[in-house]
């Protein structure tokens, strides 16, 4: 029997990162439509806080990171450094070239629903490997492991947390935009995620 810590599962970790970088730089960054999750949280303690998002963005990973660690074992920790890792250079990749939807802002609904269609696949990817390229994905995995409850229902429910604060200086249109991609990528996440051996016991139960 193969280690569960293959090479498979490490080029499955980098590509979720590959496909997650490339949605994030040409969609998401010019868009205007915010997030939910971490990075929601960390442009709302610097807008009320004036806190920086370099900072409570690697503390905010940082908890999640650990948890993950400690619900998910080893492994989890490896291949999120592969994914991590693997976003870190795809983004700079992304950025030595222009963007190829440099006009989105102008069709936010366009904007939400392609955001969310590379959003879902990219971390899915990732996640089905056992890898989390970002903090909320490790705190998600971890959550969904000790709860049993499904993966995208735990994004959901903290990426709407976080975009109900969020109305607190965002305008409800951007808001709604914003919701809109966080429902679509978090049930495409849970449906890419689900490795057979988990569908092949959901469906005995």
């Amino acid at each position: 029997m193969s280690s569960p810590l293959n090479f498979r599962r490490v080029c499955l970790s980098l590509l979720g990162s590959a496909v997650l970088a490339f949605g994030l730089y040409n969609i998401h960054s010019l868009s205007g439509v915010t997030e939910g999750g971490v990075l929601g949280l960390t442009l709302l303690l610097h807008h009320w806080l004036d806190l920086s998002p370099a900072l409570s963005g690697l503390v905010l990973n940082a908890a999640c990171y650990l948890f993950g660690w400690l619900t998910l074992g080893r492994d989890f920790v490896l291949l999120s450094l592969a994914a991590g890792g693997g976003f870190s250079l795809f983004y700079w990749v992304c950025e030595l070239f222009p963007p190829l939807f440099p006009g989105i802002a102008a069709y936010p609904l366009a904007a939400a629903v392609l955001g969310a269609l590379f959003v879902g696949l990219g971390v899915g990817i990732s996640v089905r490997a056992g890898g989390a390229p970002g903090g909320d994905d490790a705190l998600a995995m971890g959550l969904a492991k000790l709860t049993g409850l499904k993966i995208q229902w735990i994004y959901l429910a903290s990426d709407l947390i976080v975009l109900l604060l969020s109305l607190s200086y965002i305008p409800l249109r951007r808001i709604l935009y914003s919701l809109l991609t966080v429902v679509l990528s978090g049930q495409i996440i849970g449906l890419v995620s689900r490795s057979p051996a988990r569908r092949k016991e959901q469906n005995r139960s």
